[in-house]
């Protein structure tokens, strides 16, 4: 034994909502089929490993949140390694490898890992393998499942004696080294947007030809029913991953159960809706709504840019549309009783914490589990074993597998398609309730399955599954900006949103509404025309804070900010103003900086939100410059091209943003969709710059990331 190398490696993780940690759980089990050994931190415990004096490779696991900021549990850790007194050369005997995940519908992509990345190799860390960048918006595995098939190679190389390994290291990694100090901007942050990586994105589906003798026929595909090549190809499909829960419906009851034993960190609050008004018009595009919540009588406390999370439950009829698919609607008010298997493999196993003890079946499908949510390719392939028609089960097998990753994100993807949707279209599919609740035991083999059309024969090959927290996650609650101050309200507090219209498609043909702004919308219902609900019985909802970091006003009010926020987003700018006219009353003498709101909408009959509320905020001067546009209006004098979009707006105005952003110390304020407009807005700022002072393109990210960095740029974007 003397002498031998022991194949340890160090794994870190950093996660928000655990899918980073649950990974790290995988590669961890998965190392001991490798003949490696992982010792496994979270970067929130950094205080238990020292990467200064680590001679082991390091694997680092790290989400990314909010709108590109490091989880909570990494902030320390990041601290830490940012500290400027460290010489360039402190880490220079570490070498290690990055799996960032992000979503690429964010501006800051991976942003978390990113950081991180940068920042070790600025103190002469060095990659032992490639970085890579997992992106949920198309599906995490893509990357993951090879990601994680390659470490192990590298991490063998890492341990070849070094006699043998001299002649091969010029041939890793030559393209993740660092770049010459020259080539990297100066600031953090620009150089993370600055490398811009590319990640796998699936094409969308298109029609594919049959090339066969007998017909030459277009084959347009379903989620039923696959293209000719998909259903004579050979597939890759993941092994059926081992349960490791036991659930049992009991005879007895179900007991009641208290909402805050969901959200046992949460100080829940249960409050009532003491006003309700419809803020668009019956011919708009989409029904827009304002609630007004009674917190007078709680703790609850906020201030502008804050918000709320509300405890939604699923659409009732959906719930028993399940119930009755998995033949337990006569079951519905027994009591649910979980335990881990004995015997079971998995590391860290447990019961769900999110499913109260005792509580009954219907409880669990109501309010604990997202039965909305896209069902992923693990639970896909648990489905293919309940499925007793071969041709269903087939399909299921190519939907799972890894040549119909493009059918996958077509057909149930991109149409939201549930686990209800499935059910019904799949009818010969009976999944036992334990495959809903529990999540897959990690495996590491993969199955390879022939088409129909050749013989069947199976093998297994050393290829990692996708690690998944659950076949049906948690139903999260959903927040909320306070669209008020508690100045100008006291003891209430307002909330807007649109109440979302899922579209209809051929596996689908009933329309939906959003699960938690559908739920809202029937619940005041009853209201819209005298805009007071009775006072004997306002319906209630149970709510809890959710207070920003950093989307607040500025503390020196006479500061000048710029507030972009088209639709929605323009909530907790109501809030910011009613706050600035409140302070200005109760200080005169105080001055306050300029004050300019971009909002845009559809339509100025149907869709101009707060439009008595802004006129006001106008005429008294807390609003110094409003910037309206409307998407579908035409233009108000012929010939003359007016602005549709809020970038576009600024863009009008750019001499002026330049000037409060860069000479004034201004903030900018974003809030709304990240998937298009925040987005557009970035890129408008960033050619402002451009154009405004003689900057070239990266001298103006490197500005507008500097503004992130020093909270003076803030963004509270949703996709």
């Amino acid at each position: 034994m003397c002498g031998e190398i022991k194949k340890r490696f160090l794994l870190l993780y950093g996660t928000q909502q655990g899918q980073s940690k649950a990974i790290s759980e995988e590669i961890g089990q998965q190392a001991e089929h490798h003949g490696f050994t992982a010792d496994i931190y979270s970067l929130k415990d950094f205080k238990k490993f020292n990467l200064e004096t680590e001679r082991d490779p390091v694997v680092i696991v790290i989400s990314t949140t909010g709108t590109g900021d490091p989880p909570d549990a990494a902030i320390r850790f990041l601290k830490e390694i940012q500290n400027k007194e460290h010489p360039v050369d402190y880490f220079a005997n570490l070498k290690y490898a990055v799996l960032a995940l992000g979503d690429s519908e964010y501006t800051y992509f991976c942003n978390g890992g990113k950081i991180i990345d940068w920042r070790l190799q600025e103190l002469g860390a060095k990659h032992f393998y490639e970085t890579g960048y997992a992106d949920d918006c198309v599906g995490l595995e893509l990357v993951v499942d090879p990601w994680i098939e390659g470490l192990w190679t590298a991490l063998h190389s890492e341990f070849i004696p070094r006699t043998e390994k001299k002649n091969t290291d010029h041939m890793k990694n030559m393209s993740t080294e660092k770049p010459a100090t020259d080539e990297v901007p100066e600031n953090l942050e620009l150089r993370i947007q600055a490398i811009n990586l590319e990640h796998s994105v699936l094409p969308k589906y298109s029609l594919a030809e049959n090339t066969g003798s007998e017909s030459n026929r277009v084959i347009k595909p379903s989620l039923l029913h696959s293209g000719s090549l998909l259903s004579q190809s050979n597939l890759n499909v993941p092994v059926l991953p081992s349960p490791y829960l036991d659930v049992c419906v009991l005879e007895s009851e179900g007991q009641s159960t208290d909402l805050s034993l969901l959200y046992p960190e949460e100080k829940i609050f249960n409050i009532s809706i003491i006003q309700a008004k419809e803020l668009t018009s019956a011919d708009a595009v989409k029904t827009v709504l304002m609630l007004e919540l009674d917190i007078s009588n709680t703790s609850a406390e906020f201030q502008p840019g804050d918000s709320f999370s509300i405890i939604c439950p699923n659409p009732h009829e959906e719930v028993e549309m399940l119930l009755e698919k998995l033949t337990l609607a006569e079951k519905r008010d027994c009591q649910v009783h979980l335990g881990v298997k004995l015997g079971t493999k998995k590391k860290g196993a447990s019961v769900p914490g999110y499913i109260p003890e005792g509580c009954s079946l219907q409880f669990i499908f109501t309010w604990c589990l997202e039965i909305r949510a896209v069902p992923k390719k693990a639970m896909i392939r648990a489905l293919v074993e309940h499925t007793s028609n071969a041709a269903e089960k087939r399909r299921l097998q190519e939907l799972c597998s890894k040549q119909g990753g493009s059918d996958y994100n077509h057909f149930i993807r991109d149409n939201s398609i549930s686990i209800l949707d499935l059910l019904n279209v799949f009818p010969s599919c009976s999944p036992p309730l334990n495959l809903l609740i529990a999540t897959g035991n990690t495996g590491v083999k993969q199955q390879k399955i022939s088409s129909p059309q050749k013989a069947i024969c199976f093998c297994e090959v050393h290829i990692p599954q996708n690690p998944k927290l659950e076949h049906l996650p948690k139903l999260q609650a959903r927040p909320y900006s306070a669209a008020s101050s508690p100045l100008y309200h006291p003891g209430k507090v307002h909330i807007v949103f649109t109440v979302v219209e899922l579209p209809t498609c051929p596996d689908r043909p009933a329309p939906r509404k959003g699960v938690c702004t559908g739920w809202l919308a029937e619940l005041v219902s009853h209201m819209y025309d005298t805009a007071e609900l009775k006072k004997d019985f306002p319906p209630k909802i149970s709510i809890f804070a959710r207070p920003s970091t950093s989307f607040h006003l500025p503390r020196d009010p006479s500061v000048p900010i710029l507030m972009v926020g088209p639709g929605t987003g323009i909530a907790p700018f109501i809030g910011f103003l009613q706050h600035r006219e409140k302070l200005k009353e109760q200080n005169k003498e105080r001055i306050f900086g300029d004050t300019w709101l971009f909002f845009g909408c559809r339509s100025h009959e149907n869709e101009y939100l707060f439009r008595q509320e802004l006129r006001h905020f106008t005429d008294s001067g807390v609003l110094t410059h409003l910037k309206v546009c409307f998407s579908r209006d035409p233009p108000i004098n012929a010939g003359v091209v007016s602005p549709k979009y809020v970038q576009d707006f600024l863009k009008i105005c750019s001499s002026d943003i330049a000037k409060v952003l860069t000479k004034e110390n201004g903030s900018i304020y974003v809030c709304g969709d990240a998937k298009n407009m925040a987005k557009d807005v970035n890129d408008a700022l960033a050619n402002i710059l451009c154009m405004e002072l003689n900057m070239d393109k990266l001298e103006a990210i490197n500005t507008l990331a500097v503004l992130r960095d020093q909270k003076c740029y803030l963004q509270d974007v949703w996709s």
